[in-house]
């Protein structure tokens, strides 16, 4: 089964295309083919490349939307990477959906009702499921009949206990659907499933915090493989300082705000495109860059660094307390992956805890690996981010449910 996997971002389009047999394997698998949009300004970067890393097209610029999706996808037919003859080959294809709300816990074929019920949740996730929507409907033209797969990042966050999806206000709210979703669930699902491997054992009783760390940022904490807290919330917007999102702030500022004329829509491009790194460093939202100036000595660049820090720290804190213990902390994505300077700051207060990083092994991570010293009471693990191997997984399961049954 070939499986086509379109992974919309907050900031990037990536695109996999990979090849399951009768048996799913026990690690993940290398895509036949692999693309990657960066949204960049007014204008998309474009590179793919196949399974053996070679990358077949120089860097184009196009516009961003349906058009860059489509140049990108040419290449699976192309002679440069001949990854498949024509669209017809693909038998699947699975999208990420970012906010499935209430109504969907597990994947699903994609339906009328379900792309309705999709472009319902755009208001709460804005810069994420109109895109996804867009890509669903691009599929439809492009492929024909080819059945299409939903996998939702707030899927796994559907076992969170009522004391933490419920929020203070109104109890009426919940009733319209104001509630906390959380995201990122599908690699957070993956990453304490992962780390539950490395440790040699079962979820069994583990007791996990997973920090996702990108443009986008959230954690996780997750007992005996069941997500029980998590620090995004209704919208994609609560919790962590992030590239450009503001995380969370006092809702006081927000109505003070709008008493001064601020409108709805100026608010949401405020908190969700101008603040976070960006608006603190005044240079980027790359958490690379703000290193970099950061350690040239730019004042703003590490007060970024460092507010974002403290509210990492606070939160993995919040984490462990939900838990009452921690066996293993997991850092993973962009920055997660990338940044020593991020890891080691994070977990530099957690040593009453028994988190003793190995600054050798933390310095140069090789892909899911154990980053702490030998003696610490806490493993302290870099996972690669395997959304669209996740979300393959999970579309071919479904299709082989739906066909042997």
């Amino acid at each position: 089964m070939k499986i086509l996997v379109l992974n919309a971002g907050s900031s990037s389009q990536k695109t996999c295309l990979y090849r399951i047999e009768s048996v799913l394997p026990e690690h993940p698998s290398v895509p036949l083919w692999e693309g990657r949009i960066q949204l960049d300004g007014d204008q998309a970067e474009i590179r793919a490349k196949d399974s053996r890393g070679a990358t077949f097209e120089d860097s184009i610029k196009v516009q961003q939307g349906t058009s860059s999706v489509a140049q990108l996808l040419d290449n699976l037919w192309s002679q440069k990477a001949q990854a498949v003859a024509a669209p017809s080959a693909v038998d699947v294809v699975a999208h990420r959906i970012v906010n499935g709300g209430s109504e969907f816990k597990d994947p699903a074929l994609i339906t009328p009702e379900v792309k309705t019920a999709i472009a319902r949740m755009a208001s709460l996730a804005p810069l994420h499921n109109s895109v996804e929507l867009d890509g669903i409907e691009f599929i439809e033209k492009r492929f024909g009949s080819v059945p299409q797969v939903a996998v939702f990042d707030t899927g796994f966050h559907s076992s969170l206990p009522e004391p933490a999806y419920v929020y203070p206000g109104p109890y009426e709210w919940l009733a319209r659907g104001i509630r906390r979703y959380g995201f990122h669930g599908i690699n957070h699902q993956y990453c304490a499933e992962r780390a539950a491997q490395l440790l040699s054992g079962e979820l069994g009783s583990l007791k996990i915090v997973t920090c996702h760390l990108g443009n986008g940022c959230s954690l996780a904490a997750v007992h005996a493989g069941q997500s029980v807290d998590t620090t995004m919330g209704f919208t994609p917007l609560e919790g962590l300082m992030m590239g450009t999102r503001s995380g969370s702030l006092d809702p006081g500022i927000l109505t003070y705000l709008m008493r001064q004329g601020f409108t709805g829509a100026q608010l949401d491009e405020l908190l969700n495109r101008k603040s976070g790194l960006l608006a603190i460093s005044g240079i980027s939202g790359d958490m690379r860059e703000i290193v970099n100036a950061m350690k040239e000595g730019h004042p703003r660049a590490k007060l970024a660094f460092e507010i974002f820090v403290h509210r990492l720290r606070s939160c993995i804190g919040a984490m462990i307390a939900t838990l009452g213990g921690i066996d293993a902390l997991v850092f993973t994505a962009g920055i997660g992956e990338n940044s020593p300077e991020v890891r080691a700051e994070a977990c530099a207060k957690f040593g009453f805890l028994g988190v003793e990083l190995d600054s050798v092994k933390n310095a140069q991570p090789s892909q899911d690996r154990d980053i702490s010293q030998s003696d610490s009471a806490v493993r302290v693990f870099v996972v690669r981010a395997q959304e669209d191997w996740a979300m393959a997984k999970a579309a071919w399961k479904l299709l082989s449910t739906k066909v042997g049954g």
